[in-house]
């Protein structure tokens, strides 16, 4: 049943490891030439617990800071010391990071398909789902 398992998410973990390890590969390249990366702590987040970690991004702009993020926790949590010099951290990839966004740009094409597989947990941001949690609160409370 291990090629099955999946994330409290319904994903399954070896096609979220593949997309990972595709996806870093290919922007791999953004952050270590054409835009320098500069990583600061690696040494902080090695030492952090497994669970009930919280990072939040000041503006999350075209999935950059999230993409930035898997790299840098991966290649910290596989020893690099304020790097992301090769690849090769990817290849066991932390499966258990998730980031937020909004639902209507996480259904709007293919790639943000693809990265909302990788760990988004998508919130409505619409009108209409606001109005409709605030008569739920209303009604309970």
């Amino acid at each position: 049943m291990g090629l099955f398992k999946k994330n409290p998410f319904g994903h399954i973990l070896w096609i979220k490891r593949f997309l990972i390890r595709f996806l870093g590969v290919l922007s791999h390249r953004r952050f270590r030439g054409f835009n320098e990366l500069e990583i600061e702590g690696s040494d902080v987040l090695r030492n952090l617990p497994d669970q009930g970690v919280l990072f939040i991004s000041n503006h999350q702009t075209y999935f950059a800071d999230v993409v930035s993020m898997f790299h840098v926790f991966n290649a910290a949590l596989s020893g690099r010391q304020d790097s992301i010099k090769n690849v090769g951290y990817l290849w066991n990839p932390k499966l258990n990071i998730y980031y937020v966004a909004a639902k209507e740009t996480m259904t709007s094409g293919f790639l943000p398909k693809v990265f909302a597989y990788v760990g988004a947990i998508t919130v409505e941001r619409t009108p209409r789902a606001f109005y409709r949690y605030r008569s739920y609160i209303s009604k309970y409370f």
